[in-house]
Formats: structure tokens, C-alpha cells, sequence
């Protein structure tokens, strides 16, 4: 296939059957999977370890915001199911995630939806400069809008990987949000709606 793949599929299938289809159909097109509330509730914390026999990273997306103990109790479970990283809220602050890995870890500093503007966007230097403090692995910035893209690189600087969602479905574009600066691409529905995923896949990639 050439280059690597940016290509992050959001697997929010909660069928357990289906996800593992799709996820095998996908495999050669993407750089890896990210699993949310309707495939673990749909499928049990077993689907962690089903998605990870593909051999590619597997991303919990649980959001996490509780206290430490509580997020320490969690990210057990999902690490010893086998993934490989986890996705918290930083309005809780730095010190509940002190139980991680920081390179295990990523930080949602700027969500996809229009309602993102309203109260997390107002906070999102902040929450990246606290990202960046803290050397976390990535952070979750959105293709919907790719001059934030621009500008949460600048305040993460050229470590932190930018992972962005909201393409296909939400209307963000996988080139420009490359182009932005993200490292990887987060899609769902433009992928596992489709009839063909792996073709939806593929035509996502010849986009980029």
C-alpha cells in the first residue's frame, strides 16, 4: 500500500459480529481502531482484545473525567484487555491522569461538534498547554474545523500527535485536515455506513 495509513477508524458498531467484520475488511487501510461507548457496551470489554488480534493500535475512547481512583480502576480493565491507549476530558485537571503513562494517554483538547464552541473551545489553549506539560501521546482536535487544527499545533508543538475527528460524516475533509497539521484521521460513519468499507476506506486514503 505504500505510505502508512492516517486512518483511525471509529468503530462505533455495537453488533459484535458486525465490528469484527468490518474491522477485518478495513485492516489493510487503516492505522488503527478506535473503540467508544456502543461497541464496549454493545460487545463487553472483550472487544478490546477481539480488535486487538489484528495486530494494529486500539485506541479505549471512554473520555474519561472522575477522580483518579475511579480512572485508575477503569483504565485496568481496558489495559488488560490490550489496548494501547486511552482518551480522557482535561477539564478535570492534570492530577486524576497522574496514574498513567502519559504516552498511553490522550487528551481531548477541542471536540468536533458545533456545540464545541460554546464552553471547551474558549479553554483549549489551556487544555493544550496542560497536554504538553504533561508529554501525553496525543490530543483529540477536530477536522471540522482545520484552522484549529493549525493553531492546536502550534500550541502543542511537534511531538504531540493531533488526532482529528468529524471527517466524512460531520463534513471535515481528510486532505486538509492533514494539511493542518493533524498526524491521523479519525472516521466512523463514512466508513462502516458504506456498503463497501473497504472501499470507502481506500477511496478515503486516494483523497489524502
Amino acid at each position: 500500500m505504500g505510505k502508512a495509513s492516517p486512518i483511525i477508524l471509529a468503530l462505533d458498531v455495537a453488533e459484535h459480529e458486525k465490528a469484527i467484520q468490518i474491522a477485518e475488511s478495513v485492516k489493510d487501510h487503516v492505522w488503527g481502531y478506535k473503540l467508544n461507548w456502543p461497541a464496549i457496551l454493545g460487545s463487553g470489554k472483550q472487544i478490546i482484545s477481539d480488535i486487538k488480534k489484528l495486530n494494529k493500535p486500539v485506541i479505549a475512547d471512554l473520555k474519561l473525567a472522575d477522580i483518579g481512583n475511579t480512572l485508575d480502576l477503569i483504565s485496568q480493565q481496558v489495559f488488560a484487555q490490550g489496548a494501547d491507549y486511552i482518551i480522557g476530558q482535561p477539564f478535570i485537571g492534570s492530577e486524576p491522569f497522574s496514574i498513567f503513562d502519559p504516552k498511553k494517554l490522550i487528551l481531548v483538547v477541542e471536540m468536533s461538534h458545533p456545540g464545541a464552541t460554546q464552553f471547551i473551545q474558549p479553554l483549549t489553549e489551556q487544555f493544550c498547554s496542560m497536554a504538553r506539560e504533561m508529554g501525553v501521546w496525543g490530543v483529540v482536535a477536530p477536522a471540522t474545523r482545520p484552522d484549529r487544527v493549525k493553531q492546536i499545533r502550534d500550541w502543542v508543538g511537534p511531538e504531540t500527535k493531533i488526532l482529528s475527528p468529524g471527517v466524512g460524516a460531520q463534513g471535515g475533509t481528510a486532505s486538509e485536515t492533514i494539511q493542518a497539521g493533524a498526524d491521523l484521521i479519525i472516521v466512523g460513519r463514512a466508513i462502516y455506513n458504506t456498503p463497501d468499507p473497504k472501499q470507502a476506506a481506500s477511496c478515503i486514503l486516494e483523497a489524502i
